[in-house]
């Protein structure tokens, strides 16, 4: 019996979900994460709506399933805003903070540096809101650290022992 690529639960039929750039077979309970993928099964749906009214009202269903074969027909799923946008480290709270630290600047020090406001690294290193692309750029400069997912070294935290089956549940919660 399948199992679901984010839970792990046994299910009898799972549903394709892009969840993060990430093409997955997921239960019904997990789907909500994402986009459902428009599949074949979706296409040869399109070709039941088109087939079964062949009437005089078949130029209407011809019309929208056009527009959704259009929509999945490119065999390409379409680009959104995330593809090109880097992933910014669950942690990048902590890091900035203990790299401001390991420095001995303070948080109005690091902002004068930086040319933005004390409130601002505050709020960073709350966890309150995520740097901006120009933010985050000054600061990996500045303190020298990486905020981005997959730049670090430290992969510490994650031992890849393979006694336990691991699902993408565990590895979205690591955030490695």
């Amino acid at each position: 019996m399948p199992q679901c690529e984010m839970c792990g639960s046994e299910q009898s039929s799972l549903t394709t979900v892009k969840v993060e750039g990430a093409e997955l077979q997921l239960c019904d309970d997990c789907k909500e994460f994402g986009t459902e993928v428009r599949t074949e099964s979706s296409s040869s749906a399109s070709t039941k709506y088109s087939t079964s009214s062949s009437g005089g009202s078949g130029s209407g269903s011809g019309g929208s399933a056009g527009s959704g074969a259009g929509g999945g027909g490119s065999s390409r799923r379409r680009r959104d805003m995330f593809d090109d946008m880097d992933e910014i480290v669950a942690e990048y709270d902590q890091r900035i903070r203990t790299a401001r630290e390991s420095r001995g600047l303070s948080q109005e020090d690091l902002a004068k540096e930086l040319n933005e406001k004390a409130s601002l690294i505050r709020k960073l290193e709350r966890g309150d809101m995520l740097p901006s692309d120009d933010v985050r750029t000054k600061l990996e400069t500045e303190l020298e650290i990486s905020l981005i997912e997959g730049d670090d070294a430290d992969d510490t935290e994650w031992s890849g022992d393979s006694s336990t089956t691991t699902t993408l549940g565990d590895v979205v919660k690591r955030k490695d």
